[in-house]
């Protein structure tokens, strides 16, 4: 390895591209990748961060999830706490809920032409808890109601595999723009970068050169000839809210309510990424190189949600609710390694973050606002009595508004100046990348007496502002029965969810950035029980 000061105002070769499979999208490219490269903490945050913390699918009780989630207007469920807690007024008695769940996850990712299949399955929760009702006993049309419960609001199990052919870009090229835009001199290279840059120039995947007479830095990877690229990534975990609501009915008429949730986030994420030579040339000085990382992101939040339920006839119910952005602190925690064999250059060679940060992790302590949501809702119930168990049918709409970008994170106190640059940028790339998105839930169900039988649908729009090439909406089908006798029920329900999904393996700033494009099916199966007292 050369020494001595670095100062290239070019530090790779550029290769003539083509654009096959390549997003198109560089006015967001350039923000976001010199956010990624540009910190020599290794900062974890990232817009990808971003969005998995507001595009949610929440879980719900086997009912709520057989009508597509449409729980704005409807009340009378337990789950109106996370949704529209003015929901709680129609209760009168007390009730118990317990929700277990089962996913069946089948992914299928075309990356440059290649297609690669997966499953995954886990368990999984819906609503469950408690709720007291009583009746204003000098008005019986006034009546209130208390809930504790909790729910999976999001649901972070996945596990996304592709695998193809690139002649046009590596992996590799994000350490070169990093250690060139922070004009990184080769001390700096072996130590400043330790889950990154460091470990591609330890390992020679990443090495001093000479370009038009200055120094410079090289990858090794032969990107002119092409490489086979293969990344596999398995999360856990979720987001779980923990709610305490409250709701007042006024006249069986106008119901008012709210709800203070306590969050409690868990995130863990496995990846490893290889590029490996796809020729038998022992002579071109590269062979593959193999990159893991181990993240885990957990936090503690707050939100609060509030509505309001109006019949303004007895059939009629219109609902507004809307929930206050979650304000989080958040730990991030990471390790990363990497093994290269650049054949006869330097051979094998291995390094791990653990090795140059005294066998620690990599810890990263933060604060995070996510975007506030407006829900505005309707239902029309057939035979509104107020013995329910007459009521014959009922068909709920809710349009949901979300502003994705409203995701925002900041550093707790005691962060340097640099630290605090990084999150004013990853915000502005943010605010650049997503949009505000509007969601639709529908559904209905018919009563036979004891038996009820329930269908519905949801749609979950593109947060991306670059829709035409960033493909990202999620379409839900659902369908269940519910059995209803002597203040005892059990509902059940099967959701099947079509995901339209788009992964970025990695950002660059100088070129087009190549994706996976997934299709993906998910089942969902939710059991509901529970009893009135």
């Amino acid at each position: 390895m050369l020494t001595g000061f670095l100062l290239p105002s070019i530090f790779h070769i550029t290769y003539l591209t083509n654009t096959n499979n390549l997003s198109i999208y560089m006015k967001h490219s350039l923000l976001i990748a010199s956010i990624l490269v540009s910190s020599s903490a290794a900062l974890a945050q990232t817009p990808d961060d971003a969005i998995r913390q507001s595009y949610q699918i929440p879980q719900g009780t086997a009912r709520n999830m057989a009508i597509g989630g449409a729980m704005g207007s409807l009340g009378g469920d337990i789950t109106s706490a996370h949704v529209n807690p003015a929901g709680l007024g129609f209760y009168k008695t007390g009730e118990i809920v317990i929700s277990p769940g089962f996913n069946f996850l089948n992914n299928k990712f075309d990356f440059r032409g290649t297609n690669q299949a997966d499953k995954k399955n886990n368990f999984t929760y819906g609503t469950s808890g408690v709720v007291f009702g009583w009746v204003d006993e000098y008005n019986t049309k006034h009546s209130s109601a208390i809930s504790l419960s909790v729910n999976q609001v999001a649901n972070y199990n996945n596990f996304v595999h592709y695998k193809g052919f690139n002649n046009v870009s590596s992996w590799s090229e994000q350490y070169l723009e990093q250690l060139s835009r922070d004009n990184a001199n080769p001390t700096a290279a072996e130590q400043n970068y330790i889950f990154g840059s460091s470990l591609a120039f330890r390992t020679y995947l990443v090495d001093t050169t000479t370009f038009n007479g200055q120094p410079a830095y090289q990858s090794l990877v032969p990107i002119s000839q092409g490489v086979n690229q293969e990344n596999t990534i398995d999360t856990k975990g979720g987001q779980h809210e923990i709610s305490l609501g409250f709701a007042s009915n006024k006249n069986d008429k106008f119901y008012l309510g709210g709800s203070v949730n306590l969050d409690i986030y868990s995130f863990t994420k496995n990846q490893t990424y290889k590029e490996s030579d796809p020729t038998n040339n022992l002579n071109n000085s590269f062979s593959f190189f193999e990159y893991k990382e181990e993240y885990h992101s957990s936090g503690v939040g707050f939100n609060a949600k509030v509505g309001v339920i109006y019949k303004p006839a007895d059939k009629i119910r219109l609902g507004l609710a809307i929930h206050t952005p979650t304000f989080a602190s958040m730990t991030d925690k990471i390790r990363s390694s990497m093994t290269t064999n650049t054949e006869g250059y330097a051979g094998t060679k291995s390094e791990s973050s653990d090795n140059l940060n005294s066998g620690d992790p990599g810890v990263y302590k933060y604060t995070m606002t996510t975007p506030f949501k407006a829900i505005l809702s309707a239902s029309y119930v057939f035979n509104e009595v107020k013995d329910v168990r007459r009521q014959k049918a009922f068909i709920t709409a809710d349009v949901e508004f979300v502003p994705h970008k409203g995701t925002q994170y900041d550093i707790t106190e005691g962060g340097s100046a640099e630290d605090q640059e990084y999150y004013k940028s990853v915000n502005q790339a943010i605010d650049q990348r997503y949009k505000g998105a509007l969601n639709a839930r529908v559904g209905g169900e018919v009563k036979f007496t004891t038996i009820m039988a329930r269908a519905g649908f949801a749609y979950y729009s593109n947060p991306y502002k670059d829709s035409k090439e960033l493909k990202n909406n999620r379409m839900l089908l659902s369908g269940g029965l519910g059995w209803r006798d002597k203040g005892k029920f059990i509902d059940v329900t099967y959701v099947y969810s079509i995901v339209k999904d788009t992964n970025i393996p990695y950002y660059l700033a100088d070129q087009p950035n190549t994706f996976a494009v997934g299709k993906n099916n998910k089942g969902n199966v939710m059991l509901t029980f529970g009893f009135k007292f």
